[in-house]
């Protein structure tokens, strides 16, 4: 818990706690035995003083109180000792992954309100998979004890079935092979009033895998995001609509946006239609500008971090591949790049062409910061032009892939779009065909450049024949003077007779 004075953290503030699950008693057994003898006994009450302040037959949130209620159970005395201590032991259960605490404050008004979000604690199974947990359990009672910890929580196998090898057959009934549904009756007053009744506030879900995702869950969002906002009922919204939550996850991990970050944006006016329809436009346009206002201050931070002489260590984007969307055929293979040489095969690059949105695929050419110009002209190729995401990737590709330095400029890159959108180059594998073709036309050019097969260029003409009497000469034919050469040379009488009239008619002149 970061606190940064302790009057911010009184026991006259007021708290709330949320919870969406119920401890078992196994979970009860866990807190006492595992993490008790992590975080003491204090935390460990702490914990279980926030569990039941929601009744143990619900799920939800607590009634609003001060928190002299927490300081009076605890035995804790009401002035600064109290407070730290209060706030430490907070902050143990923080560590180890037991509370989430948040500060809330109201619109128009001074007053501060406390949220302590509670999390269940792990099972015996993933909590010894965890690695820094487990030793840090054995800093704190020992290997051993670990050991015979983790034997207490498990029933071994009847030594009978270990020591047979038995065929295991799965003879269980699916719900659609037992019971049917009348799904031919709609109820639509039961799913209003199930979404009148649903909880503004969801359990977090396992992430759903999808392409080209953030992984942001529904939960992360709405947690972060202002109660008295006006575009709350619509992020609730979310909850339910998968593509809308697809197509916010899609934003945030096209502009490497946060959580925190996509709770900003989903706040901003002009977000949500008056119906509450997402304007994914308005919402691409807002993530650009704080995807350039992030790189803006990472660079001024990387220069303020050179001119010290303290170069941190930068993350590997290029490890960070685009999971799989659609397939790329051998027929639509492009070559990889010099610059990516020995980082990806063939398949791998034109997978990630076909995939990744152009703000990572164009990353992956440059080691340190795409540069600014470089990044403002795709941007408005992609939020003006609308050029799909695989055909961008493409034109990246053919500018910058090919490492040829005349093509990266303003002007080619802004003719090459320019055709792309006249020849309704609207998909990738258009893109490619396209891309074959310029090669193609380029590779004839520099040919007949080589060998001269085009022939001289034909002189330019001011004006038809004299002979057109539907056009007439705009500019009289000039005589040119062609010199000639006999090839034989002047003997020496001739050029002494030569300087002689050159003299007299020097004279006479």
């Amino acid at each position: 818990m970061r606190i940064d004075h302790v009057h911010q953290y009184t026991e006259h503030h007021r708290f709330y706690t949320f919870r969406d699950f119920s401890l078992s008693v196994l979970d009860f057994k866990v807190i006492s035995q595992i993490y008790q003898p992590m975080v003491g006994a204090v935390a460990a009450g702490l914990y279980q003083l926030l569990y039941h302040q929601v009744p143990e037959s619900r799920t939800g949130y607590s009634q609003l109180e001060p928190q002299r209620k927490l300081f009076l159970s605890l035995g804790l005395e009401m002035n600064d000792t109290g407070r730290r201590k209060l706030a430490d032991e907070a902050s143990k259960l923080e560590a180890v992954g037991l509370l989430q605490s948040s500060r809330l404050h109201i619109p128009g008004s001074e007053d501060v309100l406390y949220e302590y979000e509670l999390l269940q604690p792990l099972s015996p199974s993933e909590f010894f998979l965890n690695q820094h947990l487990t030793l840090f359990l054995r800093d704190k009672i020992g290997k051993y004890a670990v050991i015979a910890l983790r034997e207490q929580f498990y029933s071994p196998e009847p030594d009978e079935l270990a020591e047979a090898e038995l065929g295991k057959e799965n003879i269980s009934l699916r719900f659609d092979e037992l019971f049917r549904l009348n799904a031919h009756v709609i109820d639509g007053e039961l799913e209003q009033a199930l979404t009148e009744v649903a909880p503004a506030r969801q359990a977090a879900m396992p992430a759903i895998p999808a392409a080209a995702s953030a992984g942001i869950r529904y939960g992360e969002i709405i947690m972060r995001f202002p109660r008295n906002s006006a575009n709350r009922q619509f992020v609730e919204r979310l909850r339910s609509d998968e593509d809308k939550l697809a197509m916010v996850n899609y934003v945030a991990y096209k502009y490497e946006l946060n959580a925190a970050d996509m709770s900003r944006l989903l706040d901003e006016d002009g977000i949500f239609s008056s119906s509450g329809s997402l304007m994914f436009d308005e919402l691409q346009q807002k993530a650009s500008q704080m995807y350039r206002q992030d790189r803006k201050r990472e660079e001024e931070r990387r220069v303020a971090a050179s001119r010290s002489g303290y170069a941190p260590g930068q993350g590997e984007a290029a490890g960070q591949d685009a999971p799989e969307e659609h397939g790329v055929t051998e027929e639509f293979h492009l070559p990889v790049p010099e610059q990516l040489s020995g980082r990806c095969d063939i398949p791998q690059y034109n997978m990630l062409m076909r995939n990744e949105p152009y703000t990572r695929f164009l990353q992956r050419f440059f080691p340190g910061a795409v540069p600014e110009w470089i990044d403002r002209l795709f941007e408005r190729i992609d939020l003006s032009y609308k050029l799909p995401g695989a055909v961008i990737n493409v034109l990246i590709h053919y500018v910058i892939g090919t490492n040829e330095s005349q093509r990266v400029t303003k002007t080619f890159i802004e003719a090459v779009v320019s055709n792309m959108l006249v020849k309704q180059i609207d998909t990738y594998e258009k893109a490619v065909v396209y891309v074959r073709e310029q090669g193609r036309i380029e590779l004839r050019k520099k040919q007949e450049a080589e060998t001269g097969s085009a022939g001289p260029a034909p002189a330019r003409t001011y004006g038809g024949a004299r002979g057109n009497g539907n056009r007439g000469s705009r500019k009289p034919a000039i005589p040119i003077v062609e010199k000639r050469t006999t090839g034989q040379k002047l003997s020496q009488e001739e050029l002494e007779e030569i300087r002689r009239l050159a003299k007299e008619l020097d004279g006479q002149g």
